[in-house]
């Protein structure tokens, strides 16, 4: 089968990393609302970092088609507001001298787990409801470093893709030789 110019890259809404954001921007979005003060430019701040990346896994993936270059600069700013809103949830419980779940603990284990099993923001935001907002940045924190790690992965395989296959313009040449036979 003959290679494609413009090959259709899928869903984006398929891949895990976009669903861990997305389920990170809802209980961020729902923690600030509920117990940060309005007003407040760590609200904003956090907001916006955790909109950040989700969108640019989006516009990177849209961008994949003609600019592997593109994709993956928009997937490390998303990597890297995430990075950000991991520091605001930490700096909330730091400053407040609330409990950040240690290493091997009962709850973070338990998050982990979830995580791995669930990208369904609707899921966290049902245990979010029930829950105070220390646990709520516990969980933040777990979904965060789980979606860095998913983001972590998914350039590493860009990367190779791209060391191995070439660009938007390797690729508009394969295509050319194709057709005409060479």
């Amino acid at each position: 089968m003959p290679e494609m110019l413009i090959p259709n890259r899928g869903n984006y809404k398929k891949l895990l990393s976009y669903q861990k954001a997305d389920a990170i921007f809802q209980l961020t979005f729902y923690f600030c609302e509920q117990y940060l003060q309005k007003g407040d430019r760590t609200v904003d701040q956090m907001v916006q970092a955790a909109r950040s990346g989700k969108q640019n896994i989006v516009e990177g993936c849209m961008a994949s088609t003609t600019s592997a270059k593109t994709e993956l600069k928009l997937l490390n700013v998303a990597k890297a507001s995430l990075h950000e809103l991991h520091e605001d949830f930490e700096d909330y419980l730091k400053t407040r001298h609330l409990r950040q779940w240690e290493e091997g603990s009962a709850e973070l284990e338990t998050m982990r787990r979830l995580g791995r099993e669930h990208n369904d923001g609707a899921y966290f935001m049902e245990i979010a409801r029930t829950r105070p907002p220390e646990t709520i940045a516990n969980m933040a924190i777990v979904l965060l470093k789980q979606a860095d790690y998913l983001l972590h992965k998914q350039i590493q395989r860009l990367a190779d893709d791209f060391v191995n296959d070439g660009g938007f313009s390797e690729r508009m040449m394969r295509v050319r030789k194709q057709k005409r036979g060479y």
